[in-house]
């Protein structure tokens, strides 16, 4: 009994973490509070049961798909660093515990007892040689901005190159709004670094969420709601160019819709649940700016998409003659053109600078950059 206990229900032992809690969860449809990070009684029983009637073949119990996005999850920086201050904070632990043993109990204090080297050299490591701590691709404005929204199976607890099959590179129906299916480097990594998709975004346990119009008895509303890959093949869901009346019902009596798995059908328009938000929700930035891209080939769109940012910025910037107007929000969002944080009467403007005065009464100058060098050794160079 006390080795059992030790081994599944010791806190000390082993943590779930709420992730781990959250699959629990919604996979055995159990109700356990998200802070228990051990296992319960509740939990293996459920197992056990889940498991006899898979093998035994019922209906809405199936085995999950490992390249499924509703089984991978993002680990963002901050769970990273967190996962190296923690081995920093373990090895300090020691230090300590071995100083209080062997110092004089009268002379100790905190001073004499902790060292942070442990923890300063673990956060330097992970900065200084993690392989996903890169050093920022900084061609043009689109390059920072692709690189900033990269995402990667490769790394400290992903795959390696070599050991990567088919299936895990491959295009999954899940992918859909949440990772490009067409960025990807040519070569030896293609399908285990991605892009994310224009709108997608990651909730707080990892998972990747993409927005949908809410569509109530055929009639399309404005309510978005942002599904997880699991949530969103529970719903049959209209594509974004469906054509709609004036009140917003669907114009058309079969409405082209799909389903779990990645099915196509075409149904009435009481069956449909969600709508896609816009037709570039499933493409990244800068497959979003290649104009007319359905017109292309998905080999050409890849190469195209990895091209623009090999553009070297000209010091005399000209609009481009076709544009997605996507190229707006690329760059203000990437951060490479100054915006006022206040509304405000522009008062006095120079090269160098621009002041405003701002509708709260006070004056703020915004700094412009002239003619500095990039990461990649290009021209970075505003304008007022």
């Amino acid at each position: 009994q006390a080795l059992l206990d030790n081994l599944f229900f010791n806190p000390k032992r082993y943590d779930v973490a709420r992730v781990g809690r959250y699959k629990f969860n919604k996979k055995l449809e159990i109700d356990v509070p998200i802070t228990t990070g051990v296992l319960t009684e509740q939990d293996i029983v459920a197992t056990v049961e889940y498991l006899c009637r898979l093998h035994s073949g019922e209906d809405g119990y199936e085995p999950d798909d490992i390249d499924h996005f509703g089984n991978r999850r993002l680990r963002t920086v901050g769970e990273l660093i967190q996962n190296q201050v923690r081995v920093g904070l373990s090895r300090m632990e020691r230090v300590v515990r071995e100083r209080m043993t062997t110092q004089d109990v009268e002379a100790i204090t905190p001073q004499t007892l902790i060292n942070i080297r442990p923890v300063v050299a673990a956060i330097k490591e992970f900065f200084g040689t993690s392989q996903l701590s890169q050093f920022m691709d900084q061609t043009n404005p689109l390059a920072g901005l692709t690189h900033r929204r990269r995402l990667s199976a490769l790394g400290p607890g992903g795959l390696s190159r070599e050991r990567a099959g088919f299936e895990v590179r491959d295009v999954h129906p899940s992918h859909y709004g949440r990772m490009c299916p067409i960025e990807t480097p040519e070569g030896p990594n293609i399908g285990l670094i991605g892009a994310l998709s224009t709108f997608a975004r990651v909730n707080p346990f990892g998972f990747i969420e993409t927005p949908y119009r809410k569509v109530g008895h055929g009639k399309v509303t404005d309510k978005i709601d942002y599904l997880t890959a699991d949530e969103e093949d529970r719903h049959v869901i209209a594509q974004a160019n469906e054509p709609l009346q004036a009140d917003g019902r669907f114009a058309n009596d079969r409405v082209l819709v799909r389903r779990k798995g990645g099915e196509v059908d075409y149904v009435t328009p009481d069956a449909v649940d969600y709508m896609d938000v816009s037709p570039r929700q499933m493409v990244s930035v800068a497959t979003a700016m290649i104009p007319f891209l359905e017109h292309d080939d998905a080999n050409r769109a890849l190469m195209g998409a990895n091209m623009q940012r090999q553009a070297v910025p000209l010091v005399k910037a000209e609009s481009p003659l076709v544009g997605t107007g996507m190229e707006y929000r690329a760059a203000v969002d990437a951060g490479d053109v100054v915006v006022a944080e206040i509304g405000g009467v522009v008062e006095d403007l120079c090269a160098d600078y621009i002041t405003v005065h701002q509708d709260d009464g006070r004056r703020r100058t915004y700094l412009l950059h002239k003619f500095t060098k990039s990461n990649a050794g290009s021209c970075v160079n505003q304008k007022p």
